[in-house]
C-alpha cells in the first residue's frame, strides 16, 4: 500500500504545482501540503527499486491491483522498513515477444532489481520453444546492457501437458538453463503449491485468488529477501 500511498502523492505533487501555476495564487494549506508531497516525492525517488515485468500472472488478473504478489512483496518490504519500492510492470496476455517489444519503455525506470515473468503465455499458445528461449534471452542481455548492477532474478513456469509430454518438458528446461547460463537467480516454480489447486485458482483454473496469491508472494520472497536483507 506505501508504493501505492507514494504514487498517490506524486500525482498530488503535479496537480498542485499546476494549479498553483495556473493561479499564480499561494495560501498557507496549499504550501504545507506541497511540501508535505513534495516530501513524499523524494522518498520515492530515494527508494530502490524493483520492477516486476510479467503477464496476467504479476498483474494480478481478475484482482485488484493491491492483491497481487507483487503488492503483498511490498508488503513484506514496509514490515521490515527496507528502502525498496515494487514496480509492477505486468501486462494481461503478454507473450515473451510482446515483453520484449515493450521493455525499453519499462527500463526508462531505473531497476536495482528485475524479476522476469513471462512464458507462460507462449506455452499456453504452443510458440515454438526456440523462439521462447531467445525472447527471454534477449529480455536478459537487455537489462544488463541498461545497468550491469541489476539484479536478475528469473521465474520459472510450467505448463500443463496439453502440447504434449516432449513440449511441456522442454519448456520446464527453459528456465533454469537459462537461469545457469546468465548467472541469474531463479524462482524454481512461481505457482508453486498453488496450480492444479482449485481453492487457490479463480473459475478459469489459471490465475490464482487472493490467497493463492499470498503464496505465490511467499516462493518469490524466498528467493529475494535474501538479495534485499544482505
Amino acid at each position: 500500500m506505501q508504493t501505492f500511498l507514494k504514487f498517490r502523492y506524486f500525482l498530488v505533487f503535479l496537480l498542485l504545482v499546476a494549479c498553483g501555476e495556473k493561479s499564480g495564487q499561494t495560501n498557507t494549506n496549499s504550501s504545507t501540503t506541497n511540501e508535505q508531497a513534495e516530501e513524499n516525492v523524494n522518498e520515492s525517488e530515494n527508494d530502490k527499486v524493483i520492477i516486476f515485468f510479467g503477464d496476467s500472472l504479476t498483474a494480478g488478473y481478475g484482482l485488484e491491483t493491491e492483491e497481487a504478489f507483487p503488492a503483498v512483496i511490498q508488503q513484506y518490504i514496509d514490515s521490515l522498513s527496507l528502502n525498496y519500492m515494487v514496480v509492477n510492470a505486468g501486462l494481461s496476455g503478454e507473450t515473451t515477444a510482446s515483453g520484449r517489444n515493450r521493455l525499453d519503455w519499462t527500463l526508462i525506470q531505473k531497476a536495482d532489481v528485475f524479476i522476469l515473468e513471462l512464458g507462460a503465455n507462449d506455452g499456453l499458445r504452443g510458440i515454438p520453444l526456440n523462439e521462447t528461449r531467445l525472447n527471454l534471452q534477449a529480455i536478459i542481455d537487455a537489462v544488463k546492457e541498461k545497468n550491469q548492477e541489476t539484479v536478475i532474478i528469473l521465474a520459472g513456469m510450467q505448463i500443463p501437458p496439453n502440447m504434449g509430454q516432449e513440449y511441456t518438458a522442454e519448456f520446464r528446461k527453459i528456465f533454469p538453463e537459462l537461469a545457469d547460463k546468465n548467472k541469474t537467480l531463479i524462482i524454481p516454480f512461481l505457482l508453486d503449491h498453488v496450480a492444479g489447486i482449485p481453492d487457490l485458482n479463480q473459475d478459469d483454473g489459471i490465475h490464482p485468488t487472493v490467497e493463492g496469491q499470498k503464496i505465490v508472494a511467499k516462493n518469490v520472497w524466498e528467493v529475494l529477501e535474501p538479495v534485499l536483507t544482505k
